[in-house]
């Protein structure tokens, strides 16, 4: 029994070793090492994977609209011409802002003149008057606009239009500001649906604070269905390959300027981040900005085993392991001009492939342990023995 423990242990120990032999070679070949001036040059950038709140959204494209109820005209209410105009269009005003004009059509010397004002504040988005025009009160001299909030109106598919109610919120992109983000609130549907498209119109209001938004511009937003929380995720960004070869780069933990090759498993993705099913734990930085240039860089600008030797002060193998003692002695003696044994032309693989003959040669040893036991119980004298006992 204790040579079965005892050989076990052994076998356990060997191909523990096997398996670190492996975890080297593969860590070598999936770490790029860059220097300061590499790092710099692709703008690599990283951040941190976190347990986050997790969006389900939908895609849709839209417009946006001014608000019916924030639109004003400007009129007069005696007849007469235009002797002075203060505004145009695009230029913003305050509600009672002098714009107007107006020289009554009653005799007098000169004629008598009333000023028009503005009657809300906001954008002047339509004049049509020129110096000198003759009016009407039925005439709409100009038009003002208050885009302080705007409608954002998204075209929703009509079997995806049951998911939203009133209170929705949607991340709205413009292409105009891409810049900037926006978020809106579902107020209403449309009264009717498009015949052609099967769409139905999503109305949502959005804040206009910086007042860059346009009527008319272009949308594209992200309608939030659901939400899940603790779920790991990392922006699109950092996503790369494609099917079932997905990965992402990691800012290796102990060396500088050192990003490792990560296979993950990836769930849902919404526009802007990607859930992490397995591969990652929170708090490892992965690479954003400059993830794409890092999968065609290559061979890294400094080896793994220079980058280690640097942090930790003392040599390691070609494939970023420590130096055991054979390996040691083997540096030792190619430096020293003596032959490199043959077995170590074969790279990298010839680690790997030497102590996989160490396990097989364990195994042989266990096998005949194994039958010469067998073989000592099963003889009469020891059955005789036993029956007398």
């Amino acid at each position: 029994m204790m040579k079965t423990a005892s050989s076990a242990l052994i076998f356990g120990a060997v191909f523990a070793g096997v398996l670190h032999a492996a975890d080297d070679s593969k860590r070598a070949a999936s770490t790029i090492v860059l220097d300061e001036t590499g790092v710099k040059n692709l703008r690599i950038e990283t951040v941190e994977a976190e347990e986050a709140d997790f969006e389900t959204t939908l895609f849709s494209l839209g417009r946006i609209q001014a608000i019916p109820g924030n639109v004003a005209a400007l009129s007069s209410r005696i007849p007469g011409r235009i002797i002075e105009l203060r505004t145009a269009p695009g230029e913003t005003v305050k509600a009672g802002d002098e714009l107007v004009k107006v020289e009554s059509r009653q005799p007098g010397d000169p004629p008598p003149a009333v000023m028009l004002k503005a009657p809300i504040g906001g954008l002047i988005t339509r004049v049509d008057l020129r110096l000198g025009d003759p009016i009407e009160p039925s005439n709409s001299l100009l038009e003002i606009t208050d885009l302080s909030e705007v409608y954002a109106v998204a075209r929703v598919p009509e079997h995806q239009a049951g998911q939203m109610k009133p209170g929705t919120v949607a991340h709205i992109r413009v292409a105009a500001l891409p810049e900037e983000k926006f978020d809106g609130v579902l107020l209403r549907f449309g009264t009717s649906a498009d015949k052609q498209s099967g769409t139905l119109d999503a109305i949502f209001r959005l804040p206009n604070t910086g007042g860059q938004l346009r009527a008319d511009m272009r949308a594209e937003f992200s309608i939030v269905l659901s939400r899940r929380s603790g779920v790991v995720s990392v922006p699109r960004a950092a996503l790369q390959g494609e099917g079932g070869n997905r990965f992402v780069y990691v800012k290796d933990f102990d060396l500088p300027n050192a990003f490792i090759k990560t296979p993950v498993t990836v769930g849902e993705m919404n526009d802007r981040h990607v859930e992490i099913v397995s591969g990652l734990l929170p708090a490892d930085e992965v690479v954003t900005r400059g993830a794409y240039s890092l999968s065609f860089a290559g061979a890294s600008s400094i080896s793994l085993k220079e980058a280690l030797d640097a942090a930790h002060g003392h040599e390691h193998a070609e494939d970023g392991s420590e130096l055991t003692p054979e390996k040691r002695a083997e540096l030792e003696a190619k430096k020293h001009g003596g032959d490199m044994p043959a077995h170590e032309h074969a790279g990298e693989g010839g680690a790997f492939w030497k102590a996989v003959s160490g396990v097989l040669f364990v195994l042989l040893i266990l096998s005949l342990l194994t039958r010469k036991a067998q073989g000592v119980s099963e003889r009469p004298g020891n059955t005789a023995a036993q029956g007398g006992e």
